[in-house]
This record gives C-alpha cells, sequence and structure tokens, in this order.
C-alpha cells in the first residue's frame, strides 16, 4: 500500500477551499497536472473519492465533508510533535522557553523576572519576541513553554477559548497620544467639537496584539468623528517614534510610554474614557513542561493574586 504524504493533507485542503484546482496548484507553488496527481494520490490512498469533479467549482463528497475535519486535525498534531518532543527531551532541563509580545519583552518583562528572582531560582530563559499572532502558534505547537501578552480583560482570545490556563500577573493602560505643540496641548486630539480634518491615526496591523484589543475603540471612533489612518505598523515601540515625529494619535501601552508622559514628550490626545484597561497575562502549554518550568509556573500564583 502507498505511504500517505503528509503534504497531500495540505494540498487537499487548499483544494477544499477554493473548489478550483487552477487556484489551489498556485497555491502550493506547482503544476496544476502535478497537484491533481497528488490529490488523486490522496483518494487513492483512501479509496474513495473526495472531490466530485462534476461542478465547477469541485465539491467536496460526503468522504470528502467527513475527511476535512480529520485533516486538519492531523495537520494541527503533526505541528504539535517536535515541541512535544523538545519538551519530553528537556524533562529535566533548567531552561525556560518563553514567548513574548515584543512591547512587554522590553518594558515588563525585566522588573516581572527581577521579582520572581526574589522568590525563586531561575535558570536559563530562552526568549522569543514576536507579535501575537506567531507568539500564540509557539505556544500552540509547544514550541515555548509560556507567553506573556496583553488581553483585554472584557474578550477571549484563542487560547482561552482553548482552554489554555493563565495567571495575570500585571496590569496596564493604552492610552491614546500625541506630541505636543508648543503650547503642550496634543498636537492631534480626538475631540468631535473642534475636529476641522479627519483625525490622524496611527495604527497596528491585524497580526498585533494590542491591534486586536484597539480595534473595538477605533471603530467607535471612527462613528462618532471623522478619521484617517496615515501609518500602520505591528510594533508599539515603531508606532510610538511616529507619535513622537508628531504624524497622528497612536494608542500605547503605558508600560512603553510612561517616561515619554512624564517629560511631556507626548501627552493624551482624548479624554480618559478612550484609554483601555488591559491586563498581562501569562499563559502555560497544556502539555507536559519540565520540573523548572512548573516551579516557575507555581511561583506566579501569590504574585497574581496579590
Amino acid at each position: 500500500m502507498k505511504t500517505m504524504n503528509l503534504s497531500w493533507l495540505e494540498d487537499f485542503l487548499a483544494l477544499a477551499a477554493s473548489g478550483n484546482f487552477s487556484r489551489a496548484a498556485d497555491e502550493r507553488h506547482m503544476t496544476q497536472p502535478a497537484f491533481s496527481r497528488r490529490i488523486r494520490a490522496l483518494e487513492e490512498w483512501l479509496g474513495a473519492e473526495l472531490f466530485d469533479r462534476s461542478v465547477q467549482p469541485a465539491a467536496l463528497t460526503d468522504t470528502g465533508k467527513w475527511f476535512d475535519s480529520i485533516a486538519k486535525d492531523m495537520l494541527a498534531r503533526a505541528a504539535k510533535i517536535p515541541g512535544e518532543a523538545q519538551a519530553f527531551h528537556e524533562i529535566n532541563s533548567t531552561t525556560l522557553r518563553i514567548a513574548s509580545t515584543h512591547a512587554l519583552s522590553f518594558t515588563f518583562m525585566p522588573r516581572w523576572l527581577r521579582g520572581l528572582e526574589t522568590q525563586i531560582e531561575i535558570g536559563q530563559v530562552r526568549l522569543v519576541s514576536d507579535v501575537l499572532q506567531r507568539c500564540e502558534a509557539m505556544l500552540m505547537e509547544s514550541q515555548v513553554q509560556f507567553l506573556l501578552t496583553h488581553a483585554r480583560a472584557d474578550s477571549k482570545s484563542d487560547l482561552d477559548v482553548q482552554g489554555y490556563p493563565f495567571f495575570i500577573v500585571g496590569k496596564d493602560l493604552l492610552i491614546p497620544v500625541s506630541a505636543p505643540k508648543k503650547d503642550g496641548k496634543p498636537a492631534h486630539v480626538l475631540d468631535k467639537a473642534t475636529a476641522k480634518s479627519p483625525a490622524k491615526l496611527l495604527s497596528y496591523s491585524p497580526e498585533s496584539g494590542i491591534g486586536r484589543i484597539v480595534a473595538d475603540k477605533q471603530s467607535s471612533l471612527a462613528e462618532m468623528l471623522p478619521t484617517k489612518t496615515v501609518f500602520t505598523a505591528h510594533l508599539a515601540s515603531v508606532l510610538r517614534t511616529m507619535a513622537l515625529d508628531g504624524r497622528g494619535i497612536a494608542w500605547l501601552p503605558k508600560t512603553l510610554i510612561a517616561d515619554d508622559l512624564k517629560h511631556g514628550l507626548l501627552v493624551e490626545a482624548a479624554p480618559h474614557n478612550w484609554c483601555v484597561e488591559m491586563h498581562i497575562r501569562l499563559y502555560r502549554d497544556k502539555a507536559t513542561i519540565s520540573k523548572a518550568a512548573e516551579s516557575f509556573w507555581n511561583t506566579n500564583k501569590p504574585y497574581a493574586e496579590d
């Protein structure tokens, strides 16, 4: 019997999504004949047709509909195997593998670790700093043991829906800020009464965790007064730089801009009700983690409940 290739599952899902052999082949970076042969090979391996080719776009057969969820589960499980193997290999390791969003890596993490070091000896920390979307993927695939991220208190993330445990290890505040004018007032302001032109916004890209949090505020804002996004980035530090340069209004974490506010380099550009309260959460992998990682996790319990 022919051996099944995992890449065939990705081929199957690409075709199931589009129903178009040519488009799916392009997405999978191969010619259509080669792609068709791989779909046929998968069907021969299963002993059943997965697609009805007599209609356009190609439609899943009943077997194809049944296999769709199985293919997704198999790929998700395969993606976790390297991380789980690494975790098993490191069961006695003292190394902590932590993913963190960029803003917290630069600001909150150093003093958070210092606080924990008064209670527990922390070995080597292997930090991966990235956008939330990729950090979540690393935790779900067991590439890291922990994820440090901002989260809005009144909404659930994908990790919450999937039951990943977390502790609240701190709090933060998203503040809409602008560079000041010479008189100290904001150069850009969110004020319907005085708005003469659309407010210039410095926005986050979709893969940004803070971007997800602030999106609702910006949507509400757009209904109240004219706005215009003039710059987009996934890093809060980049938006801070653009705000300091006077290019518009950005919602930035207080942990990142506390000194800027203190020295008048940035000023609040809207009433306080436009600020967004956030938790700083530490999520952990649901799989087995090392003894050192388990000890690190348990040390956060009293810290989180203070």
